[in-house]
């Protein structure tokens, strides 16, 4: 069986996974989809010499090192071949819902999931209105990974120009507000097929607003209730991806829900719990293989005529 992994190289889990896949079929094929030319009508996708449209299933682990919209694209080339039968995991379709900040954040409050209060718009004096109205917030980039070009802001004589200033780099104005995180720390609540696999949490440790490895941040292994996990159950089946990992603040106010990841990592939960995700996500796209049961394009509802 010849699966190819979409990733990094360099990538700690893009790696990981190739590894593995590669260990288990003898077939190890790591792509990075900057280096792919996709030929239309025929539907032929090289990669270094091979026709990623023949073989028997792709495991989109990351489709580019930085987040940006050209990730959009990237994955519009992959949805051609999922759409002409190649098996893929997740689909194509159901990471771009999940890829863009806002779209995510959309289909999460139509789901009604419960989330920090999110103000949304491309004016200045609407985003000076809402950090007031928040007493605190934090700007967040519409593509971005770990917190990376995240600003906190709060009210003083220089709001406007601050807002002004991260506007020109970001049309469109994600603010949400702080929140303060119960014992410093927020949870990554994981799901393989769309079932819970295990819980850890991501602790602040030098100081910072968030808690991202990036800036500071360590795993800790974390026992969630059984509401958190319903909360999150009920978040990523929204998405329908094959694995992902749900980002939940515990608050006084009750579980807040961040986003759901796109990809989810491994670090995390092979040092908490132990287990092999990488191994666990092939022995699930094997077993969906097996039996045909998923991998497909998600089917498009036609509107009524």
């Amino acid at each position: 069986m010849r699966i190819g992994v979409v990733g990094t190289k360099g990538g700690w889990s893009s790696e990981l996974l190739a590894d593995t896949v590669g260990r288990a079929t003898g077939h190890r094929l790591l792509i990075e989809m900057d280096k792919v030319r996709l030929d239309l009508p025929s539907g032929r996708c090289m990669y270094e010499g091979t026709d990623l449209s023949t073989l028997d299933a792709l495991i989109i682990k990351k489709i580019g090192a930085w987040y940006s919209p050209d990730l959009l694209d990237r994955l519009e080339m992959l949805r051609l071949l999922n759409e002409r039968g190649l098996p893929m995991f997740s689909s194509p379709l159901r990471v771009l819902r999940v890829l863009d900040r806002l779209s995510c954040t959309i289909t999460l409050q139509s789901g009604d999931i419960p989330m920090p209060p999110t103000t949304i718009t491309e004016d200045v004096d609407h985003a000076v209105a809402a950090v007031r109205d928040y007493g605190r917030a934090v700007f967040k980039p519409l593509y971005s990974t770990k917190a990376r070009g995240m600003t906190i802001m709060q009210d003083g004589p220089d709001l406007r120009d601050r807002v002004a200033a991260y506007k020109a780099d970001n049309s469109i104005l994600y603010i949400q507000k702080t929140i303060e995180l119960e014992g410093g720390k927020d949870l990554g609540v994981v799901f393989l097929g769309g079932k819970y696999l295990t819980t850890y949490a991501r602790c602040r440790t030098n100081g910072s607003w968030n808690t991202t490895t990036v800036n500071g941040g360590k795993y800790a292994p974390f026992e969630p209730p059984a509401e958190v996990i319903a909360m999150a159950e009920k978040a990523q089946a929204l998405f329908g991806l094959d694995f992902t990992c749900v980002d939940v603040a515990l608050t006084d106010a009750g579980p807040f829900v961040f986003e759901v990841s796109a990809f989810g990592g491994f670090r995390g939960i092979l040092e908490t719990s132990g287990l092999d995700a990488a191994q666990l996500l092939l022995d699930h796209v094997q077993d969906c293989l097996g039996t045909g049961g998923c991998g497909t394009a998600p089917t498009i509802m036609e509107p009524a005529a």
